[in-house]
């Protein structure tokens, strides 16, 4: 038997875009449930009520949209971490989940020998990316 650990990201009406967005960046397949298909009375019928991504190299991400009568609790002080070795795969998600926002710290080696870097993307989600050398680690 396995458990899992998701990052589950909520939204106020943009979660569609998100997961369009975060395909775009990692590819997988998608799989969405809209408040409507589940005649969920006095909720927005278009939002997502569950989204799911799944990518190729087996990333898990969902996401929801917050109907305007329930809390949304923005501005949260969680950040996604992406980490590896594989810097061609690494450093393109960094690039890419930098479109359109904010690089915090901007991706190159650091004092501890990895690659490092953190952005802010469209949608105000932070991720960090840390990048380990192969060579270095062998």
């Amino acid at each position: 038997m396995s458990s899992l650990l998701n990052p589950y990201l909520n939204f106020r009406g943009q979660a569609r875009e998100a997961l369009d967005f975060y395909r775009s960046v990692f590819g997988g397949e998608l799989s969405v449930s809209t408040f409507g298909e589940f005649g969920m009375e006095g909720m927005p019928p278009d939002q997502v009520m569950h989204g799911q991504l799944t990518t190729p190299k087996g990333f898990t991400l969902m996401v929801s949209d917050t109907p305007e009568q329930m809390p949304l609790h923005e501005g949260s002080s969680i950040t996604i971490a992406i980490t590896g070795d594989d810097v061609e795969d690494l450093t393109g998600y960094f690039a890419a989940l930098a479109e359109g926002g904010t690089i915090t710290v901007a991706l190159k080696k650091q004092m501890w020998g990895d690659r490092y870097g953190s952005v802010t993307d469209k949608f105000g989600i932070e991720w960090m990316a840390n990048i380990s050398d192969p060579a270095v680690d062998a």
